[in-house]
């Protein structure tokens, strides 16, 4: 992956502001997608549509869309389904990139992935909320809801094998392999990435039964269950990402709480702001450091249930411009002027 640029050349912050709202509107008009598939017309046109959008917001700026992303599926759980399918979805398109995936299976797995649980979108929503254990026949409607969805996009006039075979598969245990990703076959290789990437995305969000993990812990709990069979993917997946990505709250040595605004040149070392100081008192102004400077490090990641802020995302997110744009004078381990 190449280091993030400047994207000095894209102009305004009012652009940067805008990605708010388009993020927003991504994601409701994926809500009436998956929660009244019937009623729409020329449905496959639709999720080609949304996918097309996707790809434009990422193309904006890859860490800003993935800044708004992170934040999303930490903070809500109103609309599970919709926000777990849309981080889903955003996530493959990264690494289906990373792994240097052809376009036609690059498709297929976005579109796998943002409509993989239409078989139980309102069953997700509400278990997302709920408190006690998914009775008998929730169960059952978990165990069916693969084999359900793509009965529902077949009828729906989905002619995309792969994209059905991918939705059929993706919650099938695969077998512990270390074979190459390459030399799979083009299903069970989607099946692998999406795999990996459905129980990443869970583990970071929030329900009602438990706050979501740290990122840090998502990635660790991932890697001891997969010893050979997804691996790669993990591999893949840190790579694009980096440890902690943008929109992740880590604590600094310093004792400071501080929020990812952008990858670095190194998975390990993002540029940060840093919001509250050790007692938890906030900043005044927010303060960047490029922590590829060696001070201060990151100690670890924090889940977003644990830290009592309300950060503005217009800011936040024209921080990060700010700093990539003095990317370059981020390299010492001092913290360069607050944000205007």
């Amino acid at each position: 992956m190449s280091p993030p640029t400047a994207w000095s050349h894209r102009g305004h912050d009012g652009e940067y502001e805008d990605l708010l709202g388009l993020w927003a509107d991504l994601e409701s008009a994926l809500a009436v997608l998956l929660s009244a598939p019937a009623q729409v017309l020329h449905f496959a046109d639709k999720v080609r549509q949304l996918d097309r959008w996707l790809q434009d917001l990422m193309a904006h700026d890859t860490d800003a869309g993935l800044y708004l992303m992170f934040q999303l599926a930490s903070t809500s759980t109103a609309g599970y389904s919709t926000s777990h399918a849309l981080v889903c979805g955003t996530l493959c398109h990264v690494l289906a990139q990373e792994l240097q995936l052809g376009k036609s299976e690059r498709d297929s797995l976005v579109h796998a992935a943002l409509t993989m649980n239409i078989g139980m979108t309102a069953l997700q929503n509400e278990l997302a909320q709920q408190r006690e254990k998914p009775s008998a026949a929730q169960q059952n409607a978990i165990r069916e809801h693969a084999q359900n969805g793509r009965k529902l996009l077949e009828g729906l006039h989905i002619q995309d094998e792969l994209w059905l075979r991918v939705v059929q598969l993706h919650h099938t245990p695969l077998p512990s392999s270390s074979q190459a990703l390459p030399t799979q076959a083009p299903p069970e290789r989607l099946v692998r990435i999406l795999n990996t990437i459905d129980r990443y995305a869970a583990m970071i969000s929030p329900r009602q039964t438990r706050a979501g993990r740290s990122i840090t812990e998502s990635v660790r709990a991932i890697f001891s269950r997969s010893a050979e069979a997804t691996d790669e993917v993990n591999r893949a997946l840190v790579r694009a990402l980096g440890l902690c990505p943008p929109g992740v709250f880590v604590r600094l040595d310093n004792g400071d709480t501080a929020l990812v605004l952008r990858r670095g040149t190194a998975t390990s070392h993002p540029i940060v702001a840093s919001l509250l100081d050790r007692s938890g008192k906030n900043y005044p102004k927010p303060s960047i450091y490029d922590t590829a400077g060696g001070k201060p490090r990151i100690e670890s990641s924090l889940p977003r249930a644990t830290v009592l802020l309300k950060q503005d995302h217009r800011t936040m997110v024209r921080l990060g411009l700010y700093a990539a744009q003095r990317s370059l004078e981020l390299v010492t381990p001092h913290p360069t002027a607050a944000f205007p």
